[in-house]
């Protein structure tokens, strides 16, 4: 008897054992980690992709879970501030990844999402970046083959830039002001290979820093140069305030001036008066009916009115990169059928050639970078005056759009 016991005790515990390690690889609920700059310099844009990924969240959440082959699976959104530094950033990624998140997706600071890259190169796990990473993040070699940017270069805006000053407005004549570091040399860079492209020239260039108060000195030289098109890579503060300047010293009567990337949280701090006018491109934004594709419409009409429900305004070009960036992590464990394994999630990304629909229209993940290829990569907006603008969001009209394969750099440029 005593022996008996002794084998049904060991067999109990055997049991147990494998019941607890079954329920750990098939659970019906997981984490994943939203690490974000929520304080800062970067806390308006942060807020916003905050809420993007928490939308994702929601949207799975509230058809029941994940898909996965042993059945519903919830979702936790775990939120935590990197503070734009890179330590702190770098710290708190690997504290998520010991609290057990799945996949994490995030930042606002592109070398920070750079470093995280460089982490879970060494060690995989599914990362979706959530900003505009720098180009240098996409050649061969750097990129881990576990992350996928929702988002484009700032090589990509920038020839997105030209593009649309050149084909859509007809400019010919082009003064560039860069921010002096990764992103403004790439928009830079961006803007001269459009130009070379389509036959307009660069008349005059500059580059300050940023946090840049007084553009005087600078707004004189664009002044003197005499381009049709102003065109400029400040962001967020640093292109209110140059916006601004640009009205003071009257540019706006001489050329266009167009603003290298434009979010509605940047644009509600520019005087409507100042913001008439003012050509940008843009991510996404709500209102996209005047582009007459019923499908886009729909598609973005029905993301807005989702958006509007939970947090009371229309979704930014920020939020959108967030939420498409969660809903193709979702997509991919879904699609590999398992939390535990990143390269295989990886793999079920790129299944299909990489194709999967957003809620800007149709897109790719190219195998080679792992980069989004959008037909509708961003659009190009007029900024409406204290006239036309009916309610607080309402910012622009949008006037077309730029997409494809053609506005990325080439693989081959990257060293594929």
């Amino acid at each position: 008897m005593k022996k008996y016991l002794v084998l049904l005790s060991i067999f109990l515990l055997v049991f147990a054992f494998a019941l607890n390690n079954t329920l750990a690889d098939n659970p019906s609920k997981i984490k994943v980690g939203i690490l974000l700059p929520l304080t800062g310099v970067f806390g308006a844009v942060a807020e916003t992709q905050k809420e993007g990924a928490l939308l994702a969240v929601d949207v799975i959440n509230n058809k029941g879970g994940l898909d996965m082959p042993w059945g519903k699976v919830k979702v936790e959104g775990v939120v935590a501030d990197d503070e734009a530094k890179l330590d702190v950033g770098v710290r708190r990624f690997r504290y998520m990844r010991s609290e057990g998140v799945k996949a994490v997706g995030g930042q606002t600071w592109s070398p920070l999402s750079f470093a995280i890259n460089a982490v879970v190169k060494k060690d995989p796990l599914p990362y979706f970046p959530v900003c505009v990473m720098a180009k240098e993040a996409f050649e061969k070699g750097k990129l881990s083959d576990t992350t996928f940017a929702a988002a484009f270069s700032p090589w990509t805006v920038g020839y997105m830039d030209g593009s649309a000053a050149i084909k859509v407005l007809g400019k010919k004549r082009i003064f560039v002001l860069a921010r002096a570091d990764s992103w403004g040399w790439d928009i830079r860079d961006g803007i001269y290979a459009a130009a070379k492209e389509y036959g307009a020239e660069i008349v005059g260039y500059d580059e300050v820093s940023k946090g840049t108060a007084d553009y005087t000195t600078t707004l004189q030289k664009v002044k003197a140069a005499k381009p049709d098109v102003f065109i400029s890579a400040q962001f967020a503060g640093d292109a209110v305030n140059l916006l601004k300047q640009c009205n003071q010293m009257g540019l706006h009567k001489d050329m266009t001036i167009f603003n290298a990337f434009m979010t509605n949280v940047v644009a509600k701090g520019i005087p409507a008066q100042v913001l008439e006018g003012i050509y940008a491109m843009h991510y996404f934004y709500y209102d996209l009916s005047e582009l007459g594709d019923p499908a886009l419409t729909k598609s973005a009409d029905e993301f807005t009115a989702l958006y509007k429900a939970k947090f009371n305004k229309p979704p930014d070009a920020y939020a959108t990169i967030a939420y498409v960036a969660y809903m193709e992590m979702f997509r991919g464990f879904e699609a590999a059928g398992t939390f535990d394994d990143a390269m295989k999630v990886s793999k079920a990304l790129l299944a299909n050639d990489g194709k999967f629909d957003s809620v800007k229209g149709p897109a790719q993940w190219r195998k080679e970078d792992h980069a989004a290829v959008y037909k509708y990569a961003a659009f190009l907006v007029k900024g409406k005056g204290p006239q036309e603008q009916k309610n607080e969001w309402d910012l622009f009209s949008v006037k077309g759009y730029q997409g494809g394969t053609s506005v990325m750099p080439t693989p081959e440029s990257l060293g594929y």
